[in-house]
């Protein structure tokens, strides 16, 4: 993260309780690749959030009309099928 980024970014400050073992690891992280222990924690709810996937809304919004050529049999044929499926 560029110096301007950082001091310009939109941000709300979070206050959290981490165990000793977190802190320890995270620690550790911050001087294996540097930076700062709030870039390292950002980085991780990023990862976090990307591997939750998308909100429903933005799913439907990102795959609509992702099918144009799937096609539905017309309403006067779903009586027949129903009645096919019943007899097995």
């Amino acid at each position: 993260m560029s110096l301007y980024t950082a001091l310009y970014m939109p941000s709300t400050r979070t206050q959290i309780y981490l165990t000793q073992e977190q802190r320890a690891r995270l620690d550790q992280l911050v001087r294996q690749h540097g930076g700062t222990l709030a870039e390292v924690i950002r980085e991780a709810v990023d990862a976090y959030i990307a591997a939750a996937g998308p909100e429903a809304a933005d799913a439907l919004e990102q795959t609509f009309g992702l099918a144009p050529r799937f096609s539905v049999p017309p309403r006067a044929e779903w009586g027949d099928r129903e009645q096919r499926l019943a007899r097995g």
